[in-house]
């Protein structure tokens, strides 16, 4: 098989759920699910809330990153997902990664970058 870098995945969303994104703490169960279940590897994290509202969210993995921040007061969200392919085929898991992202936060997408 041919190298191939990997799938990154740039968006900015809109989204009416605000209640999601005032404080990192629910999408922070998520990301630890979903890198749980797509047996990622976690090197680190960040995540601060801002006052009165909204989150940064950064968490490095083996496989490359992703990343939200959030503006509540705007109902926008940017999104970055990398996963690399170097030990595995990692692009429909960073399909999924997003997608089931998009789902939970229950977004109305607006493509950025691809």
């Amino acid at each position: 098989m041919n190298y191939q870098p990997g799938l990154h995945i740039i968006a900015e969303i809109s989204s009416s759920r605000q209640h999601l994104l005032e404080k990192s703490a629910v999408v922070r169960q998520l990301l630890n699910s979903q890198i749980e279940k797509y047996s990622l590897s976690k090197l680190g994290e960040v995540y601060h809330d801002f006052e009165p509202g909204g989150f940064t969210a950064v968490i490095c993995l083996s496989e490359s990153h992703i990343s939200l921040h959030t503006w509540p007061e705007y109902e926008r969200v940017n999104l970055d997902i990398y996963l690399s392919n170097y030990q595995r085929y990692n692009d429909d898991t960073a399909r999924q990664l997003f997608d089931e992202l998009v789902a939970f936060l229950r977004l109305a997408l607006s493509p950025v970058n691809n």
